[in-house]
């Protein structure tokens, strides 16, 4: 990311609060739910912080993780019958039986009483927030959710909005307010915690949404088939 005021500021938060407090209380599997905030068609076009085909593949790998672990999952949307459109077909199709709040107005879920109930329903403490725009959608759910009492990790590449400038401010503001920022790449490892627990869910999950991880999975593979074929 390039250099800038913002991003050293983000650094000096970062840098500040690990002093005034203990910043890392690790994902729990069992205390975790997903929030997928307004994932629609039409905003979906108001990204460009992003190049488009890396945000939906953060997205997918974001909802991936949530699938693989079967982890409580909400999804939410904004005025589906106006410009906003509806939710994502990839992750509708994903996620066929999970909870949709289709909020008539409210633009911050939370002030929806029906999204709010979901949450509660789920019984989790920790919850994983993503969504479109980041400065608004994303940043309203996180700082109300961490001010219920919640603990909110914000997923910063599985979340975009109009440019750097209003993402970084985004991320100040909830920095400052609590909510810690994380990538879905660390969302998927601090869930999973040890490679042992799953041979081959956190491999493929990796190998199918990181180019540069399926090339070391190629490796290994051919290295695999090198050993077999010389015994």
């Amino acid at each position: 990311m390039r250099f800038s005021i913002t991003t050293a500021l983000i650094g000096a938060a970062a840098l500040i609060s690990t002093v005034s407090a203990d910043v890392y209380n690790r994902l729990n599997i069992n205390d975790a739910a997903f929030l997928f905030i307004d994932h629609q068609t039409g905003l979906l076009s108001l990204v460009d912080d992003y190049k488009p085909d890396v945000f939906l593949n953060s997205v997918m790998g974001l909802a991936e993780t949530a699938k693989l672990f079967n982890l409580s999952t909400i999804l939410t949307t904004s005025r589906e019958d106006g410009p906003n459109g509806g939710l994502l077909p990839s992750l509708k199709k994903l996620f066929p039986d999970a909870p949709h709040i289709a909020r008539p107005g409210q633009i911050n879920a939370w002030d929806d009483p029906k999204f709010v109930k979901a949450v509660k329903k789920t019984g989790k403490k920790q919850l994983i927030v993503s969504g479109i725009v980041t400065d608004v959608c994303v940043a309203f759910v996180a700082l109300s959710a961490k001010k219920a009492g919640y603990e909110v990790f914000a997923v910063i590449d599985a979340s975009g909005t109009f440019n750097e400038a209003a993402r970084d401010a985004a991320w100040l503001r909830m920095q400052a307010g609590g909510v810690q920022l994380i990538n879905w790449l660390a969302v998927a490892s601090e869930l999973g915690r040890d490679w042992r627990r799953d041979t081959t869910g956190m491999t493929a999950l990796f190998a199918n949404r990181l180019p540069s991880y399926s090339h070391v999975m190629d490796s290994f593979n051919a290295a695999q088939a090198a050993l077999e074929g010389a015994k």
